[in-house]
């Protein structure tokens, strides 16, 4: 082996080798190139065993005199064959070398015999052997150019460099990691099952679309030109239009698949997320490959530009001078070089070769900078198959898939359906679906307060189909669920009313939201941004109560959409708790119909209320978290107003509670957790007010007035700085619930035990030392609150309020031992 010793053939054959899995990266310029450099390191191999077997030259000395001149006729000949030249060639020999060709004559033998021994012919050099094989040496280095010595180290090393420079870029360590990280996404993507059955449904989606539009029926609904006005704004939808009602075919589902593939499945879509980003943001890939393919173009043009120059000086003969006259008494030779035919033609044919591979070179290049290769689109992808969200990649992800396209377009296209939000949500529908069964969700369905069938979805991915199944259900929570799709299946749940949605991007077919504009009722929206607010929620003419919550500045109140509620004709109630600066002017097209309004601000200054005044519908309003300091006047315009709510805001002062004396339908009054510290003697006016709730201030006295409103019935004052109780109190004989927790009272007055009334007494956390046994004049008390006060006994007398028992009265143990045993027994009876 002519390599042995340094290394084999099959080691030098591995530069030019990449693996297996490397080859979808190989377009066919760069396999050719790697068949050329195979055909090239063969010739360097076969050139340089030939040249360590065979190479050699052969010396004769040059004599000053020739007296034979058939011998000089013969090595003429000889020189003419082997080059294949004719005696012109002559003319390239010395001169003197050219006459004794020429010149020499045969020395006619004497005496003939043809018995005889032939003579020897020619001249005697007086050469032994040795001295001959000492010449050949001699002149194989002096006489012989370096390129005919050294051209199959030459032409091995340029292999080498060609065969390292092809496939530098999977080597180079920042590159090939991605690259081994892309065509292991790519195989895993290729070999899924789940792209499979994503190709083989658009297929068959393909072939039902040609069916509909060729032999199928056409189905269509007529729709009078009313509903058709309501159903256009549902055009706003990201993915459903509905232009018109008309029968939308629902898709083909997909067949199940095994859990261990969905699982795959989806490690490979967040995988080629993952890839995407780390590998779009940069082009080194690209660059690395064009600058191996430009010093690759640049290698060739410099191996022929010096190549060609010493080809032509190849020759069979040379005269050699190797100064050696004092060892052999010549001093110069005549030489012949045996490998100069073979050498000529081997480096015509690696000439040849290389030549070939600059020509591929330049079509690589040409191809490089024929069109953008950092970009690359799925257009035809998306054309061919249901898969429209598909988007175009770039940088080193759009440059490999460009590769791959060069060895076969079909990874490209299996692995687009990675790159599919719509394909991962049919992954994760077919894996939910697998994984909710009826018989799950039927057991995760409970009863709420109102004894309603509920059920509540926490983080899911999608909306299990199996939840349509739930025929009985009346309440839907979905929480935090990223893509929920409402199908026609939701007109089986007939029970329906209530459906919440917090987090939930929300779409419906057109069949679906038909059902629900005219079954569902109350609905629940929270978000984060008004654009996950789905727009099919204002024409549901059906829908009693709407809550929304989340981010409603006054910067956003045309995006919300409001202007839409005025269809919804039965819009009674609307909840509203974000951070608005004023009451959106739109709210005034519900005038008609709404009737309870609940703002609650987080705690924003809500500056304008002008809007207010319009409503005049309104009969319950609420105003929390406002940071009001007084009462908005906007207020007493509303003259249907019934309830007024204006919990946790700064109010101080309430001066102009003397206006709602003309809000002759005002009830309840709550102005609980503000900094009022007084309550003035004009409430006396409000004569129709039945509950006034004033908890959590910092009242100290009650005004006499108060106790004069014939009409009221619950008064909440706890946790104030009140001490004393007015005796007027017992001119409230429709008293029925009276709290003062958590006050400075010392003393219940006696007049408080004639509202004959009374069913719920609190006076806990105060400083009452003793109970009046008044108390047993209240015989319909049942809920009392003695606890946290200074009381030493109870007054036996409780044992005649009939209607209280002991889950409902709250004092301390000891105390409670101290009644009768009589009295303890009434009290603990069911």
């Amino acid at each position: 082996m002519w390599l042995a010793g340094m290394f084999s053939l099959t080691e030098v054959a591995s530069l030019n080798d990449i693996q297996p899995k490397y080859r979808i990266l190989k377009p066919w310029w760069d396999v050719f190139m790697d068949y050329i450099g195979v055909i090239m390191l063969m010739l360097a191999i076969f050139s340089g065993t030939m040249q360590l077997s065979k190479d050699q030259v052969a010396c004769l000395p040059i004599l000053e005199e020739s007296t034979n001149p058939e011998a000089a006729q013969n090595r003429l000949e000889c020189s003419t064959s082997v080059l294949g030249t004719t005696p012109s060639t002559t003319r390239d020999l010395p001169d003197s070398v050219a006459h004794e060709l020429l010149n020499t004559q045969p020395t006619p033998l004497k005496g003939e015999d043809r018995w005889s021994q032939p003579q020897p012919r020619g001249r005697k050099t007086n050469l032994d052997y040795q001295q001959y094989v000492f010449v050949n040496q001699m002149c194989y280095h002096d006489a012989l150019p370096w390129y005919n010595k050294y051209f199959p180290y030459l032409a091995l090393i340029h292999t080498i460099m060609l065969m390292v420079s092809s496939n530098f870029w999977f080597k180079y360590p920042k590159t090939s990691s991605k690259i081994e990280h892309f065509v292991s996404i790519l195989g895993r993507c290729f070999e899924s099952p789940w792209t499979t059955k994503a190709l083989s449904e658009t297929a068959c989606e393909d072939s039902e679309e040609k069916q509909r539009f060729t032999g199928g029926v056409v189905f269509q609904k007529h729709v009078s030109s009313e509903d058709s006005s309501q159903s256009t704004p549902l055009i706003e939808t990201p993915t459903v239009q509905f232009p018109t009602e008309k029968l939308i075919a629902e898709a083909p589902s997909l067949t199940t698949l095994d859990k261990k593939d969905g699982e795959q499945a989806k490690a490979l879509f967040e995988k080629v997320r993952k890839f995407r980003v780390h590998v779009e943001d940069s082009d080194f890939i690209y660059k690395l490959y064009v600058a191996q393919t430009a010093i690759k173009a640049l290698k060739i043009i410099l191996i022929l530009s010096y190549t060609s120059t010493f080809a032509s000086k190849i020759s069979f003969c040379h005269i050699c001078q190797p100064k050696i006259e004092s060892l052999t008494g010549y001093d110069q030779f005549f030489c012949t070089h045996n490998m100069a035919f073979m050498l000529r033609k081997l480096l015509f044919t690696f000439m040849a070769m290389i030549c070939l591979y600059g020509l591929v070179c330049l079509y690589t290049l040409y191809w490089l900078f024929r069109r953008p290769l950092k970009e690359y689109s799925f257009e035809k992808v998306r054309e061919e198959s249901s898969f429209s969200d598909i988007p175009d990649v770039k940088n080193d992800f759009a440059f490999l898939l460009h590769m791959v396209d060069q060895y076969d377009q079909l990874y490209s296209k299996r692995f687009g359906v990675f790159l599919s939000e719509v394909s991962e949500n049919k992954l994760r529908e077919i894996s939910l679906n697998h994984e909710w069964t009826f018989e799950k969700l039927r057991q995760h369905v409970t009863s709420n307060a109102q004894d309603e069938q509920e059920l509540q979805l926490f983080m899911l991915s999608g909306l299990p189909n199996a939840v349509f199944d739930l025929t009985d259900l009346e309440v839907l929570k979905l929480e935090l669920i990223p893509e929920v799709r409402i199908s026609a299946k939701v007109s089986q749940m007939t029970n329906l009313r209530e459906l919440h949605l917090y987090h939930c991007p929300a779409k419906v077919e057109q069949t679906a939201f038909t059902f629900l504009r005219d079954h569902l009722r109350c609905l629940h929206i929270k978000f984060t941004d008004v654009a996950e607010i789905p727009p099919w929620i204002y024409l549901l003419r059906s829908l009693k109560e709407l809550n929304l919550i989340g981010n409603l500045n006054s910067e956003h109140n045309k995006m919300i959409g409001l202007e839409s509620l005025r269809d919804l004709r039965h819009l009674r109630m609307l909840y509203l708790k974000s951070n608005l600066n004023k009451i959106p002017t739109n709210l005034t097209e519900l005038s008609p119909h709404l009737t309870k309004l609940v703002i609650h601000n987080d705690g924003t200054k809500l500056l304008v209320l002008n809007s207010l005044k319009k409503i005049t519908s309104l009969v319950d309003l609420e105003l929390q978290n406002c940071d009001f300091e007084r009462i908005p006047h906007a207020i007493f315009s509303l003259a249907n107003l019934q309830e007024l709510d204006l919990k946790n805001n700064n109010v101080r002062t309430i001066e102009e509670i003397i206006s709602f004396q003309h809000l002759r339908r005002l009830m309840c009054l709550k102005l609980w957790y503000n900094k009022i510290t007084a309550i003035p003697p004009s409430i006396g006016l409000v004569k129709s007010l039945e509950s006034l709730v004033i908890c959590h201030n910092k009242l100290e006295t009650l005004p006499p007035a108060l106790f004069h409103l014939p009409k009221l019935r619950h008064i909440d004052l706890s946790h104030n700085c009140i001490s004393s109780i007015p005796v007027e109190v017992g001119y409230l004989h429709n008293l029925h619930h009276f709290a003062i927790t958590g006050n400075k009272v010392e003393v219940l007055p006696n007049q408080l035990f004639k509202c004959s009334k009374l069913k719920v007494l609190c006076v806990g956390h105060n400083s009452i030392t003793s109970i009046p046994e008044a108390i047993g004049q209240l015989v319909q008390l049942s809920h009392l609150e003695l606890k946290g006060n200074c009381l030493d006994c109870l007054p036996f007398q409780l044992g005649q309020c009939c209607l209280l028992r002991k889950n409902l009265l709250f004092v301390e143990d000891h105390l409670f031992d101290t009644l009768p045993l009589e009295v303890k027994e009434s009290i603990s009876s069911e």
